[in-house]
Formats: C-alpha cells, sequence, structure tokens
C-alpha cells in the first residue's frame, strides 16, 4: 500500500498557543486557518486543532517492558537523523520532555522513543526504529 499522510481531528484550549508550539517550536508548517481552528502540517500529515475552549480526557497509563506510557497520544516516526536532531533542539528547551528511551531493545520493532507535551495536555512521540522494515512487523 502507498504511504499516505493522516489526519487528525482533536479539540484545543487556545489555538495561538497550539500555533505558537507547533510552529515555532516543533518546526511544523502552518495549513488553512481561521480564528475558530488551524491545520497543522506536521511532517506531511495534517491535525486539525478546532477551538473547544476547556475540556479532559481522563487516561491511564500502561507498561510496556520497564517503561510506563500514556495510553492517549500520538505521534511520528522519524529517520535517524531528523530524530536526533528534533531531540536535541527540544531537550534544550524548558519543555517537560519524557527523555529518549528504547523499546524493545534487541528484538523485533526495536525503537527509541520520546514524549513532549503541547499546551493542550497532548502528549506528542516521536519514535525512530533501528529497521525501518519492523515498523509494522510481528
Amino acid at each position: 500500500m502507498k504511504q499516505q499522510p493522516f489526519h487528525l481531528a482533536l479539540p484545543c484550549k487556545d489555538i495561538e498557543e497550539t500555533k505558537k508550539f507547533y510552529l515555532n517550536t516543533l518546526g511544523a508548517k502552518l495549513g488553512r486557518n481561521s480564528d475558530q481552528w488551524i491545520d497543522i502540517d506536521l511532517y506531511n500529515n495534517q491535525i486539525t486543532f478546532t477551538a473547544s475552549g476547556k475540556f479532559d480526557f481522563d487516561f491511564k497509563n500502561y507498561r510496556l517492558g520497564k517503561q510506563v506510557l500514556p495510553s492517549f497520544h500520538y505521534g511520528i516516526i522519524l529517520e535517524e537523523k531528523s530524530w536526533n536532531d528534533i531531540y536535541s533542539i527540544l531537550s534544550q528547551t524548558k519543555l517537560n520532555i519524557v527523555k529518549e528511551f528504547t523499546v524493545f531493545k534487541d528484538k523485533n520493532g526495536e525503537h527509541r522513543s520520546f514524549f513532549v507535551k503541547d499546551p493542550n495536555g497532548y502528549l506528542v512521540e516521536f519514535k525512530n526504529f533501528k529497521s525501518k522494515d519492523e515498523i509494522f512487523s510481528t
């Protein structure tokens, strides 16, 4: 199947703060937008944030090996250089970053990962697989 960009729509507490975070902090691009919603181009994927005011998601964490991970999150899989670049940039900010860790060490699907929280409370995950062929393998 040919790789295609995805679309994700999420509620947003503050359009301007969200726009600043994704454009200035993560280096994403702004797409179509209004004062009530914005389209963010995050690595050629469309995330639409719609102004909704205050909201809350009650979600649990889960354990994957030694790591405790948030059950509600979204993210992007990057090539090694891009992953290293964004991790280095974000590590030098005042953001609350879940430090780099490795999942499935020396097993099928081994990958490095870290999370950063956006202004809405969403956790954005950045992954880098040791072998791109193992992203979906079992």
